[in-house]
């Protein structure tokens, strides 16, 4: 009489998925950020649409103040941000491998930190002038709100709240975005293309709050880093070059609002 195994739960866990089964993974991980995001801004961007307020005239705050208390606005930041990591981990888990690298799948290996972290700067200086340049000349064509991107209150700790927030965003974004629904898309047998324009819409679609001018943005920024991910595999640089910009964003923002008030919507 020949003995049957029982399955163990490391056998399932590693057991291919189903394409329904991939599909309805998709879905829960990107109602659970990005998804929700994108439906809510394009209800945002209904409402301000069709606002008697010119879409120009509109203001938007990128990391708005909880709480008119300081160590409640600290402690709703910090909550803010660590939960919206969920989905990170989530996709983190769904991908891990049991042997090296862990992360693989989601373009993470451990080798050649630094040349990625250097060619992150590099994609910095190539997405980060030409965006500032779309978003002056969206907010003079009346396609941007104007975006307060640190709109804190001025607190002992609210640039390490704001530098958190910027590396929240790139987490957010880069892994679930390019890593995960790169292999997950891939395993549905999505060609790269396909893949890349699927990617860089969803991006651009949950930054629609900003106004039109910001999916464009967004979508052009979305199209090289696919691109570029597809070539190379590896994630790191995209996470570096998101979190620098955010940063630059997120912390320069009062003096770049004091210097060009006209530009950012506010009063001089």
């Amino acid at each position: 009489m020949t003995l049957r195994r029982a399955q163990g739960p490391t056998d399932s866990f590693s057991a291919a998925p189903s394409r329904a089964r991939i599909w309805w993974e998709i879905a829960i991980v990107l109602a659970l950020g990005l998804g929700e995001s994108a439906v809510y801004s394009i209800v945002q961007l209904a409402y301000r649409l069709t606002d008697s307020t010119p879409l120009a005239d509109q203001t938007t705050a990128l990391n708005p103040s909880r709480s008119d208390r300081e160590i409640f606005d600290l402690i709703y930041q910090v909550l803010g941000i660590a939960f919206s990591i969920v989905p990170v981990l989530l996709v983190c888990f769904l991908l891990w491998q049991a042997s090296r690298p862990h992360l693989g799948r989601l373009g993470l290996d451990g080798t050649r930190i630094g040349r990625d972290i250097g060619r992150g700067i590099l994609l910095v200086l190539a997405i980060g002038i030409p965006g500032l340049a779309l978003y002056v000349g969206g907010r003079m064509l009346g396609l941007f709100v104007a975006v307060n991107a640190g709109s804190l209150d001025n607190y002992w700790w609210t640039v390490p709240v704001l530098l958190l927030s910027a590396a929240r965003a790139s987490l957010m974004e880069e892994f679930v975005v390019l890593g995960y629904l790169f292999f997950r898309l891939k395993q549905l047998g999505w060609s790269i293309w396909p893949i890349i324009i699927a990617t860089s819409v969803l991006r651009a679609s949950y930054h629609l709050y900003q106004g039109p001018g910001a999916f464009i943005g967004n979508l052009a920024m979305g199209l090289l880093f696919g691109w570029l991910f597809a070539r190379t595999g590896r994630l790191l640089p995209f996470l570096v070059a998101h979190f620098l910009i955010n940063a630059a964003a997120f912390v320069g923002y009062p003096w770049a609002a004091a210097t060009f008030p006209a530009v950012f919507g506010l009063p001089g």
